[in-house]
C-alpha cells in the first residue's frame, strides 16, 4: 500500500537518511578535497605538467556534475536507493582500477570517468532525499549531512599522506577503493518517501519519445529564468571553489613546508568547514535573513579569502587564511541546496538538482586546469588563487540580480514576519517575481512553484 505524506515529515527515518548522506558526502567530497596529496605524487611519478595532472580531479568533478541528471532521472524512475548503491559500486571500482594505472590516460578514465559517474549516481539522489524528508529544518539537516565533508577533509589529508608514505600511491588508492565501496551500504539506508506534491503533476500517456525524455529530465526548467540565473551564479562559484583542494597543498610545498604541514592545512580547513556548515544551517533556519542574502554573504567572503592566499608567506598566516576559506566555503554549501525548493518546489528537487549540477560542471571541469595553466605561465600560484577568488565574487554579483533581491530584508520587515509554526512565505513565482505576502501558509500554491516561466 502506497503511503502518501502531505508534507515532509521533518524527522523520523529522515535522520537515518541524513546519516547516510553524512557518510556519502565524506566518501565523495572528502576524497575529492584530499586528492591534492596524490597530485604531487602523480606529477613526480609521471613527469607531467601541473595542468595535465589537474585534469584527473577536474574530469571527476565535471562528470559527477554533468551526469547528475542521469542520477536524478533514474531516481525518479526507480527510487534513490538502487541508484545510490550502484553509484557506490562504480566509484569504488574506479579507484580500484586506478591503482593499476601506467599513464595519465588510465587515471582520466578510471578516476575521472568511472568514479566520477559513480559519484553522480550518489550525490544528487542522497542530497535530494534529505531535502524531501525535511521542510522547516531543511537547511540544518542539509548542513548536518554535509558535515561529513569537513570531518573527512580533516582526517583524509594526513591519512592519505600516511598511506602514500607506507604503501606508495598505488597501495593508497586500493585502500581508498575499499573505503568507497561503503557507499553501497549508505545507499541501502535511503527509504523511499512519497509526498502529496509528487501526485499533483499530470501524466500524459500519449507523449512521444522526445516529450517523454523532456518530462523525465524536466527540461522545461531550462526556461525558468530565476532558476537559470541561479545556475549561472553557481557555475561561476564552482569554477573557483575546488581550486584550493587541488593546489593549496602544492602552494604550501612550494613555500618549502613539508608534506604533513601542507596536508594539515587541508585538515584545519576541513574542521572550519564543518563549523561553517552547522552555523550556516542554524542561521538559515532561524529565518532572520533570506537564504539568498546569506548565500551572497558567504560566497563573497569565500572569494575574498581565496584572493588572500598569495599573502600567506608565513605558515601561521597561511593557516589563518585556510581556516577562513574552510569556514566560509563550508557555510555556503547547504544554502545552495536549500534555496532550490523555494525556486522550483520540492516536487522537482531531483530534476532541478540534477540539471543544476550538470550545468555547473563547466566550472568544475575548467577551474583546476585553468589554475594549473596560470601556474605554469607565471611560475607560482598567485594568479591562480586571485582568479579563483574573482570567480566567486562574480557569482555573488549574479545572485544579486535575482528578482527583488533587495526586498523582504529579514524578520524586521513586517510582511516577512514569521509566526510560530509557519515558514516565511518568500517564494519566486512562475513569473519570476518574488512573493512575500503576510501570514501566508508555506508552501505557496503548487502552480506558483512548479510551472516554469
Amino acid at each position: 500500500m502506497l503511503v502518501v505524506h502531505p508534507e515532509p515529515p521533518d524527522g523520523g527515518w529522515g535522520w537515518m537518511v541524513v546519516l547516510a548522506a553524512f557518510f556519502q558526502s565524506a566518501l565523495v567530497f572528502g576524497v575529492i578535497r584530499s586528492f591534492g596529496v596524490f597530485f604531487m605524487e602523480f606529477v613526480g611519478y609521471f613527469g607531467e605538467l601541473s595542468w595535465r595532472v589537474s585534469w584527473i580531479t577536474s574530469i571527476g568533478i565535471a562528470v559527477q556534475q554533468f551526469a547528475s541528471p542521469v542520477g536524478s532521472a533514474l531516481s525518479t524512475q526507480y527510487g534513490a536507493r538502487p541508484v545510490v548503491m550502484t553509484g557506490g559500486f562504480l566509484s569504488g571500482l574506479g579507484m580500484l582500477l586506478a591503482s593499476f594505472a601506467t599513464c595519465l590516460t588510465h587515471l582520466y578514465l578510471s578516476i575521472g570517468l568511472l568514479s566520477g559517474f559513480g559519484w553522480a549516481l550518489v550525490v544528487t539522489p542522497s542530497v535530494a532525499s534529505v531535502s524531501r524528508y525535511f521542510k522547516k529544518r531543511r537547511t540544518f539537516a542539509t548542513g548536518l549531512a554535509f558535515t561529513g565533508v569537513g570531518l573527512s577533509s580533516f582526517a583524509f589529508s594526513p591519512l592519505f599522506q600516511l598511506l602514500v608514505d607506507t604503501y606508495a600511491w598505488r597501495g593508497a588508492l586500493l585502500v581508498v577503493a575499499g573505503m568507497s565501496f561503503n557507499l553501497v551500504v549508505c545507499g541501502a539506508l535511503i527509504r523511499p518517501l512519497t509526498l502529496k506534491e509528487d501526485l499533483a503533476r499530470p501524466v500524459n500517456l500519449n507523449e512521444n519519445c522526445l516529450e517523454k525524455l523532456s518530462t523525465l529530465f524536466d527540461l522545461p526548467l531550462l526556461s525558468h529564468w530565476p532558476f537559470m540565473r541561479f545556475v549561472l551564479a553557481v557555475t561561476l562559484i564552482n569554477t573557483g571553489y575546488f581550486i584550493p583542494y587541488v593546489h593549496l597543498v602544492a602552494q604550501a610545498r612550494e613555500l618549502r613546508y613539508d608534506e604533513y604541514q601542507a596536508a594539515f592545512l587541508m585538515s584545519v580547513a576541513g574542521v572550519a568547514d564543518l563549523c561553517g556548515r552547522l552555523l550556516s544551517g542554524w542561521l538559515a533556519d532561524c529565518r532572520a535573513f533570506r537564504l539568498v542574502h546569506i548565500l551572497v554573504a558567504w560566497t563573497s567572503l569565500t572569494g575574498i579569502s581565496l584572493a588572500l592566499v598569495p599573502l600567506g608567506h608565513s605558515y601561521p598566516v597561511l593557516m589563518a587564511i585556510s581556516i577562513c576559506y574552510g569556514f566560509f566555503s563550508g557555510a555556503l554549501t547547504p544554502v545552495v541546496f536549500s534555496i532550490l525548493p523555494e525556486i522550483v518546489g520540492i516536487g522537482r528537487i531531483f530534476s532541478s538538482l540534477g540539471l543544476l549540477q550538470m550545468m555547473e560542471s563547466i566550472g568544475g571541469l575548467l577551474g583546476a586546469p585553468f589554475s594549473g595553466w596560470l601556474k605554469d605561465m607565471t611560475g607560482d600560484y598567485t594568479a591562480s588563487f586571485l582568479a579563483a577568488g574573482a570567480f566567486l565574487l562574480a557569482g555573488s554579483l549574479v545572485l544579486v540580480t535575482l528578482p527583488n533581491f533587495s526586498s523582504c530584508l529579514g524578520s524586521s520587515t513586517p510582511s516577512c514576519q514569521v509566526e510560530a509554526g509557519v515558514e516565511p512565505a518568500t517564494v519566486i513565482l512562475a513569473s519570476g517575481e518574488l512573493s512575500c505576502p503576510q501570514n501566508r501558509d508555506w508552501p505557496a500554491r503548487s502552480q506558483d512553484l512548479q510551472e516554469p516561466a
